[in-house]
């Protein structure tokens, strides 16, 4: 029995707008409504801890200190501000080579492209790591609260939001995998979003063959992994599972926060072996083509930075853990 093609089309009524063609709603992209219900779960998932008592803290002089609503509510705008900022900032200047950004860091938030809206588009999560990093940092500084016990919370939150940010990524045809012959390949739109090989090559040939892909032109879009969904399934959904079962049983204040940074970096260097690099940047220690797996030693910006969440996650663990004996030790 033959079960050919082995491969998916990417639905054609998706669509980065959610009305295309529509005036003014046709301004409204998946991308951006993916944020709004990350942000929205993120809040859910902090209230839930709110109602548990997880965020009460003791202030200096012995006082219990209840967290209110507002404070989840004015922690979470503080990230998100810092969260943009550093998103944006980071995918300007660390992702993209032409160096217009450099030249012009007016343009870094500037909407328009050509004289057409285009939003912020581009935002990296590491920046926005580390943005929101500060942003949580400042907060509780500036009112006052365990930064330790405050990010545990936020890191149990941030995974499951994370998902509607990798579907809003899906939705808009972007940061797609390597070329697959896995029956769950998609065959993502095509340029200028998803590179085209031409089929007079032999490895492209032989490539189409085992698929069951009858080429309709001399240049063909072959199917991709979708790591995207890859990463919501597993730093979102996966992550979240383990934070949330864990979250009553922390050891320490900070636990949570370095085994998220851990967790996170680990799972997203290994789908990094999935996800094509950007054209722009390439492998850091190879030429080898990115839009194919090749070699577990070819190493991305991405999985860079995924080692360094890693040590810094140790770090955190190192850290918080210390801490938690001298405050045991002194209490």
């Amino acid at each position: 029995m033959n079960f050919l093609p082995l491969y998916i089309q990417y639905p054609s009524w998706i669509h980065p707008e959610i009305f295309p063609g529509v005036p003014i709603l046709g301004l409204v992209r998946w991308y951006g409504l993916m944020y709004i219900c990350a942000f929205a779960t993120a809040f859910a998932i902090l209230k839930r801890n709110l109602k548990e008592g997880a965020l009460d803290s003791y202030a200096k002089d012995g006082t219990l200190q209840k967290a209110t609503e507002d404070d989840i509510f004015s922690f979470i705008a503080t990230g998100i501000v810092f969260l943009l900022i550093g998103a944006r900032v980071f995918s300007t200047l660390v992702y993209d080579t032409s160096g217009d950004y450099w030249k012009k860091p007016w343009l870094i938030f500037w909407p328009f492209h050509n004289g057409r809206f285009t939003g912020l588009a581009g935002m990296s999560y590491h920046g926005g790591f580390i943005g929101g990093l500060f942003g949580m940092i400042f907060w509780c500084f500036r009112h006052k609260r365990p930064f330790f016990k405050w990010a545990d919370a936020m890191c149990t939150a941030i995974p499951l939001g994370y998902t509607f940010g990798r579907i809003g990524n899906f939705m808009n045809g972007e940061l797609y995998g390597r070329i697959t012959t896995a029956p769950w390949g998609i065959v993502f739109p095509a340029v200028p979003r998803s590179e085209r090989f031409s089929a007079s090559i032999e490895w492209v040939s032989d490539f189409m063959q085992k698929i069951g892909m009858n080429p309709t032109d001399a240049l063909v879009n072959l199917p991709r992994h979708p790591s995207q969904l890859y990463e919501a399934i597993f730093e979102g959904i996966f992550l979240f599972a383990i934070l949330w079962i864990l979250h009553k049983k922390k050891p320490f204040d900070g636990f949570l926060g370095g085994l998220y940074t851990i967790g996170y970096g680990t799972v997203r260097f290994f789908i990094e072996y999935f996800r094509e690099p950007d054209a722009d940047i390439g492998f850091r220690n190879s030429e080898n083509p990115i839009y194919m797996f090749t070699s577990f030693s070819d190493i991305s910006t991405g999985q860079i930075l995924c080692a360094l969440m890693i040590l810094g996650g140790i770090g955190v663990l190192i850290g918080s853990f210390i801490l938690s004996k001298k405050r045991s030790a002194h209490s």
